[in-house]
């Protein structure tokens, strides 16, 4: 008599799962790149701030790449909302009149160009459900034809 032993089934993780878990991670991503720049933006190779400028292409191709590799924007978005967060936390304004991110060029290049990279890298990811807006309805239309019976 042959006894087969048989190995437990092992339990994979569902999809859902860790397609949070990659955004949430991505996120991080962005709340980390957002400290990071906040306190890095300013350096300069006179007259250019060198540090801003390598900010904003590394937000490009933190929002760019997820999209582009995930298929979606929503993976674009995921460090975009991080980012976003903490800068708007970084920007506003303290009693003492301390700022982060100060009212200079590299300032001034690191939140516009930073946005302007966010909103090109989400908008250049690819879209998985297609346009909702190109995408032809039949709203009100009937079909032509004979009244089924």
């Amino acid at each position: 008599m042959d006894v087969m032993e048989q190995a437990p089934a092992m339990r994979t993780p569902s999809d859902t799962a860790i397609t949070t878990a990659v955004y949430a991670v991505l996120a991080l991503l962005g709340l980390l790149m957002g400290v990071l720049g906040a306190f890095q933006h300013s350096w300069y190779i006179r007259p250019v701030p060198v540090s801003a400028l390598g900010c904003v292409a590394l937000l490009f191709a933190a929002t760019y790449g997820p999209g582009r590799a995930m298929r979606g924007r929503g993976a674009a978005l995921a460090p975009a909302a991080g980012w976003t967060l903490v800068t708007m936390i970084w920007i506003a304004g303290r009693p003492e009149g301390d700022l982060v991110i100060a009212n200079d060029l590299s300032g001034y290049v690191y939140l516009y160009g930073g946005l302007a990279a966010l909103v090109a890298g989400v908008m250049l990811s690819p879209s998985t459900g297609g346009s909702w807006l190109l995408t032809p309805h039949s709203f009100g239309s009937r079909p032509v034809g004979p009244p089924a019976p």
